[in-house]
């Protein structure tokens, strides 16, 4: 069984976020998404987020049919080993991602960089508010 690790907030899903879903789930068996905790999210993005709880955010990428298994992080290091722990094949991040550290990607046999869908983001859709 190959497994695939993706990791990030997932606040506001949207389109992109479910093109990632389906190419991870071309790449591989197991789908693993890691999210980041609302303490956290609060930490990267700002006070005004999360616009959903870490357990509304679980939920909806539960109820999503190319994700197997969602688990929830609070830290760097936690998140490094729960990464440790599941050693997936594939580890799947953002083309942002290119020339920056990722966490935990010492412990997955490949890195791959996902494009941008088009101009969806969370960031974009909450200016639109």
């Amino acid at each position: 069984m190959k497994k695939v690790w993706i990791n990030g907030c997932f606040d506001v899903l949207h389109r992109g976020h479910i093109e990632l879903f389906k190419f991870a789930k071309s790449k591989g068996d197991f789908i693993i998404v890691g999210i980041d905790s609302d303490s956290r999210v609060s930490e990267l993005k700002g006070s005004t987020r999360p616009i959903n709880s870490q357990d509304d955010r679980k939920f909806m990428l539960d109820a999503i049919e190319y994700i197997d298994k969602v688990v929830i992080f609070q830290t760097s290091s936690e998140l490094r080993g729960m990464i440790h722990h599941f050693k997936p094949d594939i580890m799947i991040v953002g083309s942002d991602y290119k020339d920056k550290a990722v966490i935990g990607s010492e412990y997955a046999g490949e890195l791959i960089f996902f494009e941008r869908i088009g101009d969806y983001s969370t960031t974009s859709i909450l200016e639109k508010k």
